[in-house]
This record gives C-alpha cells, sequence and structure tokens, in this order.
C-alpha cells in the first residue's frame, strides 16, 4: 500500500478551520462518518448516503462501535481503533453492519485519531453497490458456466452419435457446398479415407446424370428444408446409394445434412422402410389427411387436403388451426380435441371444408390421438362425401321421411329450414296414420285431423300420398 501524502502546510493552507467547516468537510468527503470517543463509543455520526439513511444508523449514538457490527467484522473494528490510537498510517478496512432491510451493508472505513482527547473520525465509503455488481458478476459468471458445460455435453453427446452411428452420414456447408465432416460409416460405404472426402465439394466423384440429380436435390432441400431420395451413382458405376438431405442451421450458418444408404445387398424392408412406404402411401392418397398439434395446429398435410382447402403449399397451412377450415367455426374443433382426449379416436364426424376461395367440401373425419409419441400429436384422415350426399339427398318436391336423415341437415341446413322439413314430416306422418286407421277413408281421416275435405286432398297432393297409393 502507498503511503499517504498529506497537507505540506495545512496551518498556512487552510487557516484556522472551525469545528463546524471541519465537520462539513468531513461529512462531505465521506458516505458515513463516525465521532468515536476513547472508550468506543460513537458520539455523533453524520450520513451522506440516502440508502444509509434508510438504514436507521442514527440508532447507533450512544452504542460501542463494535456492537453496531456483524460478529466476524468486531475484529476489524477494534484494529481501526487501535490504529488511530497509535497514530499509525491509517488503513482501510470493510466492515458489515446488520441492515433491517435484507443483506448487511457493506461499508469501507478508515479510522484517524482527532485531538487530544482521545476521540477517533472514522469515514466510511458505501460498498453496497460494488457488491451488488460484484454478485451479479459472480452470478453471470456462473451462468456461463453452467452454459459452457451444457455445451460441452451436447457436443460429447453429438459426437459420440455422430460417430457411432450405423447410417452414413454427411455434413456439407451449404454456402460452398463442401463437405464439413463425415462419420466413419460414410467414409466406409465411400471407399475412402477422411483426407479423401473432408473438404471436398459435394457432390463430387458421382456420375454425370447423378450429380445433376444430386444438385436437384440439395436445391429442394434449401427451398422446403428437406427433400425426398434419389438414386445417385459413383463414377467409377460400382456403387449405387439412396441419398437423402436436410436442411439445418448452427449459428448463423446453414448446412446440410446428407444421408447414404448402398443399395447393394440391403436387406428386405424393415420398420424404417415400412414406414416410408406408409407415408409416400398417406402423401398420395385421395382422402385428404392431416397432422396437427394437440392443440388442433397443423404439422404436416398431404396433397389432398391442400387441394380441399385450396392452398397451392404446404407452408401456406403449417402453423395454422383447423378450426379455420371447418364448416362451423369454435364448434367442430371442439368437439373433436373433447372426444379425442376422452376416447382417443373419432370415427366418421361430418362436417364441411370451407376453401381459401370459398369451396365448400362435404367431409367426413375420423382422427386420433397419438399421445404416447416423443412429440405427441394428432392424425386427421378426411374424406370427402359430397358425391355420396348427393345420391342419398331426397328429389326436388319428396322430403325427408326419418329424424336420422332430419340431424344430417345440421350444420349444412339453416335452422328455418329444418324446422319447416320437421313440421312437414310430422304433418305427413299424422296424414298416413289417419288414414291407415280409417281404412283410406278420406272423409273421415279428415274428420279425424279436424281439417276439411279440400284441406286433405291438398296436403295429399303436396305430400305425393296420392301418387305412391296409385303406384302401390
Amino acid at each position: 500500500m502507498s503511503a499517504v501524502v498529506g497537507f505540506s502546510a495545512p496551518r498556512t493552507s487552510l487557516g484556522s478551520l472551525d469545528p463546524e467547516a471541519a465537520a462539513r468537510l468531513v461529512a462531505a468527503a465521506a458516505d458515513v462518518a463516525l465521532v468515536v470517543d476513547r472508550k468506543g463509543v460513537i458520539r455523533d455520526l453524520a450520513l451522506n448516503s440516502d440508502e444509509l439513511a434508510s438504514e436507521e444508523c442514527r440508532r447507533w449514538i450512544g452504542k460501542p462501535w463494535v456492537e453496531t457490527v456483524t460478529v466476524e467484522s468486531r475484529g476489524k473494528v477494534e484494529a481501526l481503533l487501535n490504529e488511530a490510537a497509535a497514530g499509525g498510517v491509517p488503513n482501510w478496512r470493510q466492515v458489515n453492519h446488520p441492515s433491517t432491510q435484507g443483506a448487511d451493508v457493506p461499508i469501507l472505513y478508515s479510522a484517524i485519531k482527532a485531538g487530544s482527547a482521545g476521540r477517533v473520525i472514522a469515514v466510511g465509503r458505501n460498498l453496497r453497490a460494488v457488491s451488488a455488481l460484484q454478485q451479479r458478476l459472480v452470478e453471470a459468471q456462473q451462468s456461463l458456466e453452467r452454459d459452457y458445460a451444457r455445451l460441452r455435453h451436447a457436443e460429447t453427446r453429438y459426437r459420440l452419435l455422430f460417430q457411432m452411428a450405423s447410417e452414413a452420414i454427411l455434413i456439407v456447408d451449404a454456402a460452398t457446398q463442401r463437405v464439413v465432416e463425415a462419420n466413419p460409416a460414410a467414409l466406409r460405404l465411400l471407399g475412402n479415407g477422411a483426407r479423401a472426402v473432408v473438404g471436398k465439394p459435394f457432390p463430387e466423384g458421382f456420375d454425370a446424370r447423378s450429380t445433376r440429380a444430386l444438385q436437384s436435390l440439395l436445391q429442394k432441400a434449401r427451398s422446403a428444408g428437406r427433400a425426398d431420395e434419389v438414386r445417385a451413382r459413383l463414377a467409377d458405376g460400382k456403387r449405387e446409394f439412396l441419398v437423402a438431405a436436410s436442411l439445418f442451421r448452427q449459428e448463423a450458418a446453414a448446412h446440410f445434412l446428407v444421408r447414404l444408404t448402398s443399395t447393394q445387398g440391403a436387406p428386405a424392408p424393415g420398420p424404417l422402410a415400412s414406414q416410408s412406404a406408409l407415408l409416400r402411401a398417406l402423401e398420395a392418397s385421395p382422402d385428404g389427411f392431416v397432422v396437427t398439434e394437440p392443440d388442433g395446429r397443423v404439422m404436416a398435410a398431404n396433397r389432398a387436403f391442400l387441394d380441399m382447402v385450396q392452398a397451392a403449399s404446404e407452408e401456406q397451412v403449417r402453423g395454422r388451426s383447423l378450426d379455420d377450415w371447418f364448416g362451423r367455426p369454435g364448434a367442430d374443433l371442439s368437439v373433436l380435441l373433447a372426444n379425442l382426449r376422452q376416447h382417443g379416436a373419432v370415427r366418421l364426424f361430418a362436417t364441411t371444408l370451407r376453401g381459401e376461395l370459398g369451396l365448400v367440401t362435404e367431409v367426413e373425419i375420423s382422427a386420433v390421438s397419438v399421445a404416447e409419441a416423443e412429440e405427441p400429436c394428432l392424425g386427421f384422415a378426411i374424406r370427402s362425401v359430397g358425391r355420396r350426399l348427393a345420391a342419398a339427398t331426397p328429389r326436388s318436391g319428396q322430403l325427408p321421411r326419418s329424424p336420422e336423415q332430419l340431424a344430417e341437415l345440421i350444420g349444412r341446413v339453416p335452422l328455418k329450414e329444418i324446422v319447416r322439413e320437421t313440421t312437414d314430416v310430422i304433418e305427413r306422418m299424422c296424414i298416413e296414420a289417419a288414414l291407415r286407421l280409417t281404412g283410406d277413408n278420406r272423409a273421415s281421416a279428415a274428420e279425424m285431423l279436424g281439417l276439411s275435405r279440400q284441406s286433405l286432398y291438398v296436403k295429399l297432393n303436396r305430400f305425393g300420398i296420392e301418387r305412391e297409393a296409385a303406384a302401390d
């Protein structure tokens, strides 16, 4: 510690400095100033900090200084008083005061002897702000260390999986199309050492036709995020592969993950091949198929569903709710989700789909909940039944003959028309029953129904009962 350099001529430069001026000077130069007597008791204090003023430091007056600090700081207070009494070079020591508002208050003190009465003046600087900064710095450093540890563990797991994977994998820089990494399976499959693959352009070493196919594969993966498999053959013509690519981002750079599978000596289709065939079949299915998140937001959809809702690409529907296209917004999806949560599956749910351009399609929906998957999802199979309904719809002038047929109209026909249709059905049933009870005596039937004979004839003609009886 450097020696303290004092005033060279204090009597001349300061003159006759009165006690009040000296007190103001000490109070202005420190956050807290204490006047301590020979016995170590605080006789007066000055505060120059609103934060310390809120700690009720005025209660220290009349108490020994060592009783106003924490236990571990009492030795430091005694050392400050002893150094000041000896008239030595004052040292700075951090002392902690108990706080009424939580954490202790750290203050850096220095003490000097004042006058011949044994009094000591202790000046202090509030270190709470510095302590808070130090605490935040420690917390930030610990957080960074935890993040670094997680990254190291994740990288270790990635390296281990990458090296041990039985599938041949290449990591290709999307900007330069050069191979950044190749796992041992890829090196074995390509029959080259690491130096012959890593750093080389991709595709390189394939025949001309395969090179064009692989370039197209990378372009599709760049635009759509993934691309279907293509066949590629090496330039020597001895080895042929199925190559798939997907795009991923790492920090600010984009990379292709390229997977290669040899077609020679390939085993019989296993679970993965079967699943791939199933996905291709669903994509080509004439019925719509949609995979959604548990809340009904679209994750994937096949071509048939896109045609139903008049969307040009899957990107236009991904992330949107199925409720956007259902004929009864807010009702159909809620019913489907409630039944899926309760039963796990729904069969032949009738509704309509509204396309982006106004096309309305009558559909039946069967759905299933896949809650046990790694990423829970819902699957919806959507079949258009417009032609079936058109064939089953009564011809003009005819009426539905059963409550079941009326129930099918809900959601497709306004309530006013359903009520009118229901009234007609009941009226016809009553007329037919009256005719049966009276042995087809129309005069008696009209009297039983409370109708005039002319009104009954009008209704018979309206409902086609006369024509049906004649046909019988």
